[in-house]
């Protein structure tokens, strides 16, 4: 009892202290800014895996067999990385309605890429006798989708200098809202959220929103030259912004596509990462970086077809990156002998596909898809009103199809479908197995006992020592840490290695914490993991649309093939190799307690470390199934690594540690995605 005591009165002094500093933090450890350390970090490893890829391009440009050798590598990479594409089945497409307009005509379209999801579209046709080359034109990210008026006025141009255009609504946008209401009214802000909340849920089972597009846009393919006024051998596509991120990934996948012309979208992911910070959850794919692939790299796949790249030069797309990537791409072009079918045209404007920009890409079809290089027709209809392009009745497909098939819905069936798949790996797979492969989804390597531990300060207080100590392993972020030390070593029972994703301070801040944790003899030590509490960045730092407080740090980190929850992991083994350093601490048990993001990386870190004797945890998940069921909850891409649920749930890990009980606190489910 007295020990208690003398730890609250530690904390009356420290909650004093907190009062009289006013903003300054007592707690702090680090005497620099830190609210950038973890995407300092990231960006260096991005910046050293992108000198490997510009080594590795460079010895390729040796010689044209070279330059194959490298395409086919990226390609091979590309669809590892794309995982499996589900299996094709009937389109059940059906024409919902016509516009008879000057020189061509517009059909309303449905089809569907996957049993029971479904694709709206609209068909502009020419008069006259075809068959046509045909053109899929991506939408960026703007609502109105298909309905846009630059997309139809690019499908107009398009139709008139003869050529089947099939604009396509992509998933989240226009009519495929997948997150409404009964009434079909979306319930979100945007495309862009959708986007990233339903990539969480598809990174899981090694599956994104890259890939749901990808198909989509296949299926749409095939739909277009079904068409008997649709000459197959004569296909190109373009895109703009998110539709030219779409058309990047489908031309390094589909042999189909003869000629592209991708707008504003196309520049240096590496320079854009680090001027503007990662997009949405269609933008990249998880460890392209790891991978070594650039934006260029899926327009090298493409090579060396012909290549139009549309960029305007007050983009807030970074021109200077668009540059660096049409070189790039010109002297690939040059090495196997097709200079002339790349070409990059620059419009005086910003984002979009602005008139000259649509001219230019007319010209580019007509002249690789007709070998016409005349100047083209310009007599441009006034665009059609939204309502009267929708292909549904309610304009809607989630309020016109009662048992339409969501993305959301499709993620939690493969989430749940796989629990057979999970219980099969454990069962046939030793610890020692699991383990590993646990390791290599979360990318963490034998620990390196290798510490340096700087002492920044320390005060004493009635039967306590507090140290403010910075621990460092190299290769890795700094940590800093609180640690109270009982003054008789005598007393010394357990180590409490506290982890609150909130930070230290907030930890010291409840009074409850003094009753609980402290008076038995325990040594606390107080942690901040990389990007929490002294290191988390400042909340403007990340646009509240993506409902995640460290989303460009998650993204970057699953980028490079790091998912946040690793590297944590490893944070916590530089902390248990500090307790080891000491030969008075080294020797005590050690108990973890664990909050939020911070608490699954501790039960990943029990399950590789035996020296974790006992774990609680708190405000956190029991099951990765819980974030397919719940896709609009906040921050699971602080949790999220991708693939893992093809091979185990949390649960199954837990299984691995007999020896010791995991304690659950405020849990959000029972476990069973439930």
């Amino acid at each position: 009892m007295a020990l208690l005591k003398r730890f609250s009165l530690l904390i009356i002094i420290v909650i004093c202290l907190i009062a009289e500093a006013g903003a300054q933090d007592p707690y702090k450890v680090m005497d620099w800014k830190t609210e950038t350390m973890l995407r300092s970090y990231l960006l260096q490893r991005v910046h050293q895996q992108y000198d490997m890829r510009r080594e590795a391009l460079t010895t390729a440009m040796l010689t044209p067999a070279g330059i194959i050798h490298y395409r086919d590598q990226c390609r091979q990479k590309y669809l590892q990385l794309l995982g499996q594409m589900p299996e094709k089945t009937p389109l059940n497409a059906m024409v919902t309605g016509s516009i008879q307009r000057t020189g061509y005509s517009v059909e309303k379209i449905i089809y569907e890429s996957r049993p029971g999801h479904h694709v709206t579209s609209n068909l502009y046709l020419p008069y006259g006798k075809g068959p046509f080359p045909g053109i899929l034109i991506f939408c960026g990210h703007e609502m109105t989708s298909k309905a846009t008026e630059s997309y139809q006025e690019t499908a107009i141009l398009l139709a008139l200098n003869g050529f089947a255009a099939l604009v396509i609504d992509p998933m989240s946008q226009g009519e495929r809202v997948q997150f409404t209401d009964s009434a079909g009214k979306r319930i979100l802000r945007g495309s862009t959220t959708e986007h990233t909340l339903l990539n969480a849920g598809a990174s899981l089972t090694g599956s994104s929103v890259v890939a749901w597009e990808l198909f989509d846009n296949v299926r749409s393919l095939d739909y277009l030259v079904s068409r008997p006024e649709v000459d197959s051998s004569r296909i190109g596509c373009l895109g703009n912004s998110g539709g030219g991120a779409q058309t990047v990934w489908f031309v390094a996948y589909d042999e189909r596509i003869k000629a592209a012309a991708p707008c504003s979208f196309i520049t240096s992911r590496e320079r854009e990462y680090e001027i503007n910070g990662t997009g949405d959850g269609c933008q990249q794919i998880p460890s392209e970086g790891r991978e070594l692939l650039e934006i260029a790299d899926y327009l090298i796949m493409f090579a060396p077809k012909p290549l139009l790249i549309l960029a305007g030069r007050y983009d807030f797309v970074d021109y200077t990156g668009t540059v660096d990537a049409y070189r790039e791409l010109a002297d690939v072009y040059t090495m196997l002998g097709e200079a002339d079918k790349i070409k990059l045209f620059t419009g005086e404007d910003g984002h979009g596909i602005s008139e000259l920009k649509r001219e230019s890409a007319a010209k580019w079809f007509r002249k690789w898809l007709y070998a016409d290089t005349s100047d083209i027709t310009r007599d441009i209809n006034v665009p059609i009103p939204e309502k009267e392009t929708y292909c549904t009745s309610t304009g809607q497909v989630t309020s016109s199809f009662l048992d339409e098939v969501t993305v959301q819905s499709v993620n939690l069936k493969n989430a749940l479908n796989l629990c057979e798949t999970r219980s099969k790996f454990m069962n046939q797979n030793s610890k020692e197995a699991v383990q590993e492969k646990l390791r290599g989804l979360l990318a963490v390597n034998s620990p390196d006992n290798k510490i340096n531990v700087e002492i920044t300060a320390y005060e004493e207080y009635p039967g306590y020592e507090l140290q403010k100590i910075i621990i460092r392993k190299e290769g890795e972020v700094p940590l800093p840490c609180l640690v109270f030390l009982p003054q008789s070593k005598d007393i010394r029972d357990t180590v409490i290695l506290y982890l609150d994703h909130r930070g230290k301070a907030s930890v010291l801040k409840d009074s409850a914490f003094a009753g609980t944790q402290t008076g038995k003899g325990h040594v606390i030590l107080l942690a901040d993991l990389r990007g929490m509490g002294e290191t988390a960045e400042k909340p403007q730092a990340n646009d509240p649309k993506y409902y995640n407080s460290e989303y460009h740090n998650a993204v970057l980190s699953l980028h490079t093939g790091q998912p946040l929850p690793g590297q944590r992991v490893r944070d916590i083994f530089s902390l248990l190799d500090y307790l080891d350093s000491s030969s008075d601490l080294g020797r005590l048990p050690v108990r973890i307690i664990a909050t939020g993001p911070a608490a699954m990386p501790a039960l990943f870190a029990t399950v590789l470390d035996d020296r974790i004797a006992a774990l609680d945890l708190s405000e956190t998940v029991k099951s990765y199934v819980e974030i397919t069921e719940s896709p609009m909850e906040k921050d699971w891409y602080s949790y999220v690594v991708p693939g893992i649920l093809n091979y185990f749930d949390l649960a199954d890990l837990v299984t691995l540690r007999p020896d010791m009980k995991v304690g659950y606190l405020n849990q959000k489910s029972d476990g069973n995605g439930k």
